[in-house]
């Protein structure tokens, strides 16, 4: 019921029928829970099949996509990089994801990022734009951000930032799946899934990287994906988030999949030779009740 509430003030906001900023409060009930989270990862050369075989330990794609459901696939496409390159999504994760939603009979499926670079050549030279442009279905729309649909948000457990503009189709959506990729990143170590939400923010996104790690936990109790694919197909390790280097490029060849939006950052980080504790938004989110970081009280299968 506190989403269907959340969702009237955006579109009432949205419409110019309130100017009461839509207020979003999670419930702490539902966001601290003892039980382990379920976490899968997966090997090999196959993305397509990769994408399959990492969702199934959790239900498969049915799991988190409903017939008729509006769903917002977020990869990182923000920079004018080469998927050999590492500095976005691998576009053959993002079709494979995008085409197992369609045939969990999504009603409609949006793939978006507010790019760092010329968004054009960020779509093109990502491979993404392309990739999906294959898939012959009119529930997909991949687009540019509209400035004009970023919605005023007041963060109500937020500790260090108190409202944020959020793209109206991030908090409309029935099931946000976040698909970032792994990557160091100069100042944040790493950027992983909950650095990912930062592509649904409008406004001066440069102001989040004063206490940055905290300003994403609190985006995250606004902006929580049903699912977490974290995109190690192929790891930044240095000179990140844009890259460009190959030498800076491992292939691992590998997707790792939750519920848990903690958890799953938490476990890639392992991925990188660090510990969960090691990353400032991860600590964050966790001390928000917002997922599990201990590895040892986490569910791990291998798919």
């Amino acid at each position: 019921m506190q989403r269907r509430a959340f969702l009237r003030q955006v579109a009432l906001w949205s419409a110019g029928l309130t100017l009461t900023v839509p207020h979003f409060k999670i419930c702490e009930a539902l966001a601290a829970t003892a039980k382990a989270p379920l976490l899968a990862h997966a090997t090999g050369p196959d993305y397509p099949a990769l994408v399959e075989r990492v969702l199934s330990p959790l239900g498969g794609m049915a799991a988190f996509v409903r017939p008729s459901d509006k769903v917002v696939i977020k990869p990182n496409i923000g920079w004018d990089r080469t998927p050999a390159q590492a500095a976005n999504t691998h576009p053959l994760v993002v079709k494979a994801l995008v085409e197992q939603a369609l045939a969990a009979g999504a009603g409609q499926i949006l793939v978006f990022d507010r790019t760092c670079n010329e968004e054009r050549r960020c779509y093109v030279n990502s491979g993404i734009q392309d990739a999906l442009a294959a898939v012959k279905d009119r529930r997909l729309k991949i687009f540019y951000p509209d400035n004009r649909k970023y919605v005023p948000v007041d963060i109500s457990r937020g500790r260090a930032v108190n409202r944020l503009d959020i793209y109206r189709d991030a908090l409309e959506a029935d099931s946000y799946i976040n698909v970032p990729v792994a990557k160091h990143h100069g100042l944040s170590r790493l950027t992983l899934g909950l650095k990912n939400s930062m592509g649904v923010l409008g406004g001066r996104r440069g102001a989040m990287h004063h206490n940055l790690g905290q300003k994403l936990a609190d985006l995250a109790t606004v902006v929580q994906p049903k699912l977490t694919i974290i995109d190690a197909t192929r790891i930044l390790l240095a000179n990140g988030p844009q890259g460009g280097d190959l030498a800076d490029v491992k292939i691992l060849d590998t997707l790792v999949a939750s519920s848990d939006p903690v958890a799953a950052d938490a476990y890639a980080t392992t991925l990188f030779g660090l510990q969960p504790a090691d990353i400032d938004s991860t600590v964050a989110a966790h001390a928000l009740g917002l997922g599990e970081m201990d590895l040892a009280r986490m569910k791990i299968v291998t798919a």
